[in-house]
């Protein structure tokens, strides 16, 4: 009878206390906001091959403007997260995110519209350019706010409490969510595209955004609402902030107080807590460092269904919706990811998981630097597409692994300043995969992008190895795997 009272304390703290119905909410709410970003991450590159034609510049061009952004920005993005309650964020998340994609998408509309504007009125379709470049980098840099309010706060902060595999469904189910997004948003923009008009395709855009953003608010605000712990949260970040505030203010004033010598030490010490810089200094310091390179290094990639790789399939005359099935064929395994992950998780750990996560995608994409040395056109685009589509089980697994690496071993106060400063450094690396498309912009010359790429991944899977090696001290139990030969030979 004593232990009574001590059982009802532990399923009180293992049993949420809130509707399961407001968990559907916050998945629906952000299925909507991914289906419009997902939209527009497909069709841009077929929006800028199709404008100007035969070049991969307009394309990649794109690409370093939206990766730049991200990273110049992300670490700022973070802190400004970290610094704002989750009514602030989510506001301004959902009216940026969805005001930024419905002018893109009405850019598109005017430039496809005077297909001779670039001869006709060069001002103009500059401009127009400009115009999608900066709306479709505002929109990216939004969505990147509402990845870390959804991915790094809430899904942590309502799984306190929790048994640690209620995390690890969440964030899968996060996950699964995304990819479902990759899966079919491609599919019915490819069809749009391929039988009404790329017009169409842009105006659907621009009204998807427009319509949903209201229910995509209902949604999530619900949620807040719903869920105490989120509001307990939000007002414990608010406090922390203006006490901040007030430090760094009384700070201030005391540098201000002190002597001319000493001058040159606090320049250093201004530039040198910085949020930019602290972001930085902070994300170094993480144990988890070197899983976080090794998931930005993925990002150097063309071996993506993105931007540079839809247009260079264009350009070998693979139909815009065979892009958008074979992209969506290509979600459809990393959702079997999202399932199989909890699996492999709760069997070998979040830590074993990622190393043959990564190993996996890259002898799978051993499928890809094949392509490469294949006479036909044909052959070798389904070859570069069948590579990347089976590589994503690896990717997405190994993805989920260092996110919960990531919540697990991150400080509280330190999660949203990481997160933005590890979105920094995929968007710098992604940058890196454009300036490469501009400087290699022959399609005919993309194979060189596709072995670099290949490349990148096996650097990544070493990193990875390296940090496995330094908390194991070993990779793998080759007693484990003798004694299982052994037993093979026995047996037969």
């Amino acid at each position: 009878m004593m232990d009574e009272p001590l059982l009802d304390q532990e399923q009180q703290q293992h049993n949420p206390t809130f509707s399961s119905s407001l968990l559907l909410n916050l998945y629906v709410g952000h299925f909507l906001a991914r289906w419009g970003a997902r939209m527009w991450e497909f069709s841009v590159g077929l929006y800028m091959i199709n404008v100007w034609p035969d070049s991969l510049l307009l394309a990649a061009a794109y690409g370093v403007v939206e990766s730049s952004s991200t990273a110049l920005f992300g670490p700022l993005i973070g802190h400004w997260v970290d610094n704002l309650s989750y009514i602030q964020v989510l506001r301004i998340w959902l009216l940026s995110q969805n005001l930024s994609f419905m002018v893109a998408g009405g850019a598109v509309v005017a430039i496809l519209a005077y297909p001779n504007s670039i001869s006709a009125n060069y001002t103009s379709f500059i401009s127009l350019v400009l115009l999608i470049n900066i709306s479709g980098a505002v929109g990216v840099l939004s969505t990147l706010g509402g990845t870390i309010l959804i991915e790094r706060e809430w899904v942590v902060v309502i799984s306190e409490g929790q048994p640690p595999e209620v995390q690890t469904k969440m964030n899968s189910t996060i996950r699964r969510i995304d990819l479902t997004c990759k899966l079919f948003a491609p599919v019915v923009s490819g069809f749009i595209i391929s039988f009404v008009s790329l017009t169409a395709s842009a105006v659907t855009l621009a009204l998807w955004n427009v319509l949903s953003v209201f229910l995509q608010y209902w949604l999530l605000m619900s949620v807040y609402k719903g869920i105490p712990i989120l509001r307990q949260f939000s007002q414990r970040r608010v406090s922390k902030s203006s006490a901040t505030e007030v430090d760094e203010s009384t700070s201030t004033h005391h540098e201000q107080d002190e002597s001319t010598s000493s001058k040159g030490n606090t320049i250093v010490e201004r530039f040198i807590n910085l949020p930019y810089i602290s972001a930085w200094r902070l994300y170094f310091k993480q144990d988890v460092v070197l899983p976080g390179l090794s998931l930005a290094l993925l990002y150097f990639t063309v071996l993506s269904f993105g931007t540079l790789m839809t247009a260079a399939l264009e350009w070998q005359g693979i139909p815009a919706y065979v892009i958008g099935i074979a992209r969506g064929i290509s979600a459809t395994v990393g959702i079997a990811a999202t399932f199989l992950y909890p699996v492999l998780q709760s069997r070998m750990s979040t830590l074993r998981t990622g190393i043959w996560s990564i190993w996996s995608q890259w002898t799978c994409l051993l499928l890809c630097v094949a392509s490469v040395l294949v006479k036909g056109k044909m052959v070798s685009a389904y070859m570069l597409m069948g590579g990347v589509a089976l590589s994503r089980l690896g990717l997405w697994m190994f993805d989920l692994s260092v996110i919960q690496q990531m919540q697990d071993h991150v400080a509280e106060s330190d999660r949203c300043v990481v997160g933005g400063a590890q979105s920094s450094l995929q968007s710098a690396l992604d940058l890196m995969t454009y300036i490469m498309g501009i400087i290699i912009s022959n399609p005919q010359e993309f194979w060189k992008l596709t072995m670099l790429s290949f490349v990148l991944v096996t650097i990544a899977a070493v990193l990875y190895s390296v940090h496995i090696y330094r908390v194991r001290k070993h990779l793998f139990h080759f007693d484990k795997i003798l004694a299982l030969v052994q037993w093979s030979v026995t047996s037969s």
